[in-house]
């Protein structure tokens, strides 16, 4: 048997081919040195590669600068840090028509791979229906003898792009969870998978239970120390050191992606290193130093002391929408005796970490989920991403996106709530995340359409504005079928016969009708008022302080006025 193990220059060279469908594998370690290598070799020859990647980051920006991609298939085009925001060179290229993209929910992504993987002509899902995306080629609605069913086709990239923190010489692959997509692009990839990896041993039968891709499946195998850097891996029963996320790399990347000075980036970090070894010397030994403290369950404690919150700052308008979303949900998970919450990005994804906080105070014994593969986990202070690797350790169980969002997620056995935000959101509930034609390009669902269309019920959290309150939006990317409530910094809307109604305001100097009044003049529908409109109290001391300590620098709680 020929060893698939060579150099990664080597690799890229031998096995990627121009007109390739390449699928950037997406886990908890969210970006591959194969793919920087790829960038250099393939820069300034018009490759017109299809990019198959989860979710492109900043990172995804650099083969749209360099007119590497004709094609795209992804659940998120947008900046993930410091903030989950639109990205100019994905918006430019969608709306221009330069770069096809299919847009698609993380779980009909990945279950298109999984069929491919499994040889199937079609999966079923739960998901796109009612949503923009159902019209999707790749997706169908059919009459079954068990009612209308949601297909999806199969689809296979050429060659898939992993890295992994260990294999042996044949080519044995094994994973720490929690795992996201998890291998299945992998496993359905037409010629197989370039595999980089922290370590390659001589024997990988004692973690033979983490081995998730088999050797005939691997057309390469690299070993790269902190190949997946500036994502981060999380390993804690394999034996090779762990990484954090480097979320200053990330938050350098976009704004070099927003400046003049990205062509001077891509060539200091892409073009110019000739291996890994020569990359990780332009990092330094002090940030790779860091890093691997980082990857520390305890190691929340270094950026509480370097970022104390500000606990004399007047609260702000996401702030507030927080605080009254934390209390709304806390009250329907006691009520309904949901048994978990999953959130999306940003400040829902806070309001989330408050309600169940609140919701074990008052006897509940809900916990928290999320899209990446994590039950039961615990937030970190200072650290207020959704897919934060210190709150790895804390979870009851590791798995991946399909397993939260397609089985505890409208599995008939748990009751789950949804937590999202939106951009744009209608008088039905529906959510827009995607785009408003001819005019701005958003990010994508996400998981966002998967918990909409499954979830037992959606509580939405936003600031109120007209632009976010429409009468009917322009895509949907989740319907709104499910939504139960919209709570904003000014009030509560909950669905009452089909759309919604003003149920409470915040507490106030003024009058009642003053405060509706102020609503009226945000809102962007006809604004219905129920009967017996409630007040808000004010957010206590002790839930601002919370919040500012789960996100002391402001990534997602912005000061008023800040974009």
């Amino acid at each position: 048997m020929t060893s698939p193990v060579m150099p990664l220059t080597e690799a890229v060279e031998r096995h990627v081919s121009a007109g390739d469908s390449l699928h950037v594998v997406t886990g908890h370690s969210r970006w591959t040195a194969a793919m920087r290598e790829v960038i250099r070799q393939w820069w300034g020859r018009d490759p017109q590669f299809t990019l198959v990647m989860l979710s492109l980051s900043s990172l995804g920006a650099v083969p749209f600068k360099g007119k590497l991609v004709r094609r795209v298939v992804t659940g998120y085009s947008g900046d993930v840090f410091p903030n989950f925001t639109p990205n100019r060179w994905f918006g430019d290229a969608y709306l221009s028509g330069e770069v096809d993209v299919e847009h698609w929910s993380f779980l009909t992504f990945l279950q298109r791979l999984e069929a491919a993987a499994r040889g199937l002509p079609a999966v079923t899902t739960g998901s796109l229906q009612g949503s923009s995306m159902e019209g999707n080629e790749g997706f169908a609605v059919v009459d079954s003898p068990f009612g209308p069913v949601g297909l999806l086709a199969p689809y296979a990239p050429d060659v898939a792009l992993v890295h992994a923190p260990l294999a042996d010489r044949e080519g044995n692959v094994a994973l720490s969870p929690p795992l996201l997509e998890g291998v299945w692009g992998a496993l359905a990839a037409r010629r197989g998978a370039i595999v980089t990896v922290e370590r390659i041993v001589d024997d990988i039968r004692p973690w033979a239970h983490l081995v998730k891709i088999p050797a005939h499946r691997v057309l390469a195998l690299c070993e790269v120390p902190m190949g997946a850097h500036p994502g981060g891996l999380y390993v804690p029963h394999l034996p090779v050191d762990a990484y954090g996320e480097d979320l200053e790399f990330w938050e350098e990347t976009r704004n070099a992606s927003r400046s003049d000075e990205f062509d001077s980036w891509i060539r200091h970090w892409i073009l110019e290193p000739v291996d890994q070894q020569d990359y990780l010397a332009r990092l330094g030994e002090a940030r790779v130093a860091r890093l691997r403290r980082r990857a520390e369950p305890d190691s929340w404690r270094d950026d509480e002391v370097a970022h104390p919150p500000d606990l004399d700052a007047p609260i702000g308008a996401w702030e507030q929408a927080s605080v009254f979303a934390g209390r709304h949900v806390a009250g329907r998970v006691v009520d309904a005796g949901f048994d978990a919450v999953l959130a999306g990005a940003g400040v829902a994804n806070l309001a989330a970490w408050l309600a169940i906080r609140s919701a074990r105070h008052q006897g509940s014994s809900a916990v928290l989920t999320a899209e990446l593969g994590l039950w039961g986990y615990e937030p970190t202070p200072a650290d207020p991403f959704v897919f934060n690797h210190r709150s790895f350790p804390s979870a009851t169980m590791v798995s991946d996106s399909e397993t939260v969002l397609s089985t505890l997620t409208g599995g008939p056995g748990t009751r789950l709530l949804g937590c999202l935000g939106a951009a744009q959101i209608d008088r039905q509930g529906n959510i827009n995340s995607t785009v408003i034609p001819e005019r701005a390009f958003l990010v994508g669902s996400g998981g966002g359409n998967d918990v909409a269309s499954c979830a037992d019920e959606v509580v939405v959290v936003a600031t109120l504005d007209a632009r976010r309150t429409v009468d009917e939006v322009p895509y949907i990317t989740s319907p709104g079928l499910r939504v139960s409530a919209l709570v904003t910094d000014l009030g509560t809307f909950e669905r009452r016969d089909g759309g919604f109604v003003l149920t409470a305001v915040p507490v106030g100097p003024d009058t009642l009708d003053d405060r509706i009044e102020r609503v009226r003049q945000k809102c962007g529908w006809p604004l219905e008022v129920a009967d017996q409109v409630s007040e808000l109290a004010a957010p206590t001391a002790d839930e601002v302080e919370t919040l500012r300590r789960w996100d002391p620098q402001q990534r997602f709680l912005r000061p008023d006025g800040a974009r």
